[in-house]
């Protein structure tokens, strides 16, 4: 990192007072902030510009891999839409950034617990010179040479990081180290195809080596960090959505789905995001270190943070391309999902990026008075009456200010996810002390659907988020839950939402079960070359003995239920047993297409699964 170490800055946000009781739900209309943006791919004009410090996911939960009931998962996604064939130099997170993961365990919406993540890309061993005509050449190229956890001889610059833990708002954090003492830790090579790292479970055993046990200050139990390119778990019909949702956004299963000819059937085709990939900083934390003297409950947001001034090395090299100086500056916050693009005003979205959740009444009319239900109801009211029949005046919820919104995104539920003092403000929140649900058990529209671990309880890679959003804004939670003998949250009533029980939907389904069940759970990110190809059998990444892998026939998931011990019974040097430090070799022969999908395997990239 090119900038003064932070314990000389001190972070800049936009701000105004905030002055409202934490007791009173009416006060918290008053001094409301509207949720933090997550799910946030180029949702302000201004990050356009800085896609390396753009948040695009945040994801707060109980952590669910079998062994780890003990531990939370934060994992903050940044740098979207990345293309997996970009290279040459594909997609390195910047130097002079701070990227933060915050957690407020009292409820003061005031950090009490950050981990800062400081990035450095170094040479490795010095670029690759070639010898050409009688001259030593430098690489024109990042890398020259087939990559391994083991070995990487043609690597020119490699991406490492620093991680540090901050209390109570302090600037300068206190290092946290290796299990082995290490204060540096690597960061794995972009997924730049199988010719570099082998037949696809190749790269997944690669990235896993760096999966790093850590030890956290004033922590009695490790943690675990791991920093790399990850599949994007985000699913949208995204060109669709934002062309004036150019689709019919009902379910055509739910009960008023079939009187719309062209509602929609949950197709993972519609993903637009499906082969592009993300840079994930994932932390596992133990429960016992994070939650202060509270009631369990515990906010936490992502941020990331540039020097106030740049200066372009007119003579630049690659290890000195800009100089950063003066006070950092917040340019990308993310807490709960779609909030920058559904719910704050075009004039501020820049704003709400670099505010900070105590400060966030600025926002309070975006959320007690949306805009977005007013713009479904313009667009499918007409529509919505002639099909059925009805005289519907207005689509959009009625319950002005919105309690609903308030309750959901500011003070939590009570019992649920309130902290033990309530300060209206933004944040992702969960309550550590409800137990996490089974991968297979999960539900994707969470509590709405009777799942207490999932959002708004935390939001989990499963939990569907676009759905959840498009629900909530047009009146979900006026309805009863789905918990017990049906839960009435008494925040507004069915009348206030006349389509607030419809199954509103973008038709991409999602499921915990396109994740894996162990830290950091995302998947292997898309390949630059060759991409997945194959069709294969139907499923999620089914992981049908247990082992933490699944196979679905995509170059996505890893094989499944295959023999022990990484036997190569053909003598072509791979062999399997279930694990990623195996390589695969299903069946034995010469391509043979054992299903009749028309792909046959032996453990040679010459052939697809």
């Amino acid at each position: 990192m090119k900038v003064p170490h932070p314990a000389t800055h001190q972070r800049i946000r936009r701000s105004i007072v905030f002055a409202a009781s934490t007791s009173v739900l009416s006060a918290a209309l008053i001094s409301f902030s509207l949720p933090a943006q997550a799910s946030s791919h180029r949702e302000a004009p201004f990050i356009l510009k800085y896609p390396q410090v753009d948040a695009a996911d945040f994801y707060a939960f109980n952590s669910y891999e079998p062994g780890r009931g003990d531990y939370v998962t934060f994992i903050a996604n940044y740098n979207p839409t990345q293309s997996a064939y970009s290279g040459p130099n594909y997609f390195p997170l910047d130097e002079n950034a701070l990227y933060e993961i915050h957690i407020d365990n009292d409820g003061d919406a005031k950090e009490d617990i950050t981990f800062q993540f400081d990035f450095d890309n170094t040479s490795s061993n010095g670029v690759i010179e070639f010898p050409i005509g009688g001259a030593s050449v430098p690489s024109i190229l990042r890398n020259v040479a087939p990559i391994s956890a083991d070995n990487a001889p043609g690597l020119a610059y490699v991406e490492s990081y620093h991680l540090r833990l901050a209390r109570d708002g302090e600037t300068n954090g206190h290092s946290i180290h290796t299990a082995s003492g290490a204060e540096q830790f690597s960061k794995p090579v972009d997924n730049i195809g199988s010719k570099t790292f082998g037949p696809p479970p190749a790269y997944e055993h690669y990235a896993r080596s760096f999966i790093h046990e850590i030890d956290i200050p004033g922590c009695a139990t490790a943690g675990r960090v791991f920093v790399g390119q990850r599949l994007d778990p985000f699913k949208i019909a995204l060109g669709e959505t934002f062309d004036l949702v150019n689709f019919v956004p009902i379910d055509r299963n739910s009960t008023v789905g079939s009187a719309f000819p062209t509602a929609l059937d949950q197709q993972a085709a519609r993903n637009d995001l499906a082969q592009n990939n993300i840079t994930t900083l994932a932390l596992e934390v133990p429960k016992s270190c994070i939650i202060g003297d509270g009631n369990g409950v515990i906010g936490s947001w992502t941020t990331a943070s540039l020097p106030q001034t740049t200066t372009i090395n007119p003579l630049g090299t690659t290890e000195n391309p800009e100089t950063g100086s003066g006070p950092m500056v917040q340019v990308s916050r993310l807490g709960s999902f779609l909030v920058n693009e559904l719910f704050i005003g075009f004039p501020d979205k820049n704003t709400f990026n670099s505010s900070s959740p105590i400060d966030d009444s600025q926002f309070a009319t975006y959320v007690t008075n949306p805009v977005f239900p007013a713009i479904v109801d313009s667009l499918f009211r007409d529509a919505v009456n002639t099909t059925l029949g009805t005289d519907i005046a207005n689509l959009a919820p009625a319950n002005f200010p919105r309690l609903d919104l308030v309750t959901g995104f500011l003070t939590g539920f009570a019992g649920v996810n309130q902290l033990k003092t309530v300060t209206p403000s933004e944040m992702l929140r969960l309550n550590t002390a409800i137990p996490a649900t089974a991968r297979e058990q999960q539900q994707s529209l969470g509590v709405a659907a009777g799942d207490l671990g999932g959002f708004p309880n935390g939001r989990r890679p499963g939990d569907d988020a676009v759905d959840i959003g498009l629900r909530v804004a047009m009146g979900a939670l006026c309805y009863p839950l789905p918990i017990g003998d049906g839960l009435d949250l008494g925040l507004c009533t069915p009348q206030d939402a006349p389509i607030g029980n419809v199954a509103l939907t973008d038709g991409v389904p999602i499921s915990a079960t396109d994740f894996t069940n162990h830290f950091p759970y995302l998947v292997t990110p898309y390949a630059g070359s060759p991409g997945p190809s194959v069709t294969g059998p139907t499923g999620a990444c089914v992981d049908s003995d247990g082992d933490g892998y699944g196979w679905n026939g995509t170059a996505t998931c890893t094989p499944d239920n295959l023999p022990t011990a990484c036997v190569d019974s053909d003598g072509d040097g791979y062999g399997w047993d279930g694990s990623a430090t195996c390589l695969v070799e299903p069946v034995v022969g010469q391509c043979i297409d054992t299903d009749g999908d028309g792909f046959g395997w032996n453990g040679r990239e010459t052939c697809t699964p």
